[in-house]
């Protein structure tokens, strides 16, 4: 199983996920405070509201490719380290309300993309262990400035 994810940020949580619930017809796979998303398998589509500043209009805070596998994962992270993208990898990182191996790169516009597997359901929004963006301003959480050395911004989904 592969399917693309879009995560945006939104002001408003609860009228997105109404509206996101009727355009999809059905409801979010998982809600948690400031944070819902929804596993569609047709479209293959994970879409991701993670709630931001209220009165701002809806943004994009990140993309990705969703995997059944931490070896599939591996191997993007072989391939795309290979093309010559610069990546940053994150492994039993929690973020987004998920355990979750992943790795990172940023497409020429700087939109952070990542290529992750859920391995489990987890209780807390977690944190980015990028470097770049230490100092606590946790998953999903700010802007995604790409880092000097990285390559990538620190959030999951």
């Amino acid at each position: 199983m592969s399917r693309a994810q879009l995560a945006l940020r939104v002001s408003d949580l609860e009228a997105s996920i109404t509206f996101y619930s009727k355009l999809f017809g059905t409801e979010p796979a998982k809600r948690r405070e400031g944070y819902a998303n929804f596993a569609l398998a047709e479209p293959p589509l994970k879409l991701v509201l993670i709630e931001g500043e209220p009165g701002q209009e809806t943004r994009l805070d990140h993309l990705g490719v969703e995997v059944d596998s931490t070896d599939r994962v591996t191997a993007a992270t072989t391939r795309l380290k290979n093309a010559g993208l610069a990546t940053f990898e994150e492994n039993d990182t929690s973020c987004c309300y998920a355990l979750q191996d992943k790795v990172w790169v940023h497409g020429p516009g700087k939109e952070p993309w990542e290529v992750y597997v859920v391995k489990a359901d987890a209780d807390t929004l977690g944190a980015s262990t990028d470097p770049a963006r230490a100092g606590g301003d946790g998953c999903c959480a700010g802007t995604h400035e790409e880092p000097a050395s990285a390559g990538a911004c620190g959030c999951g989904s």
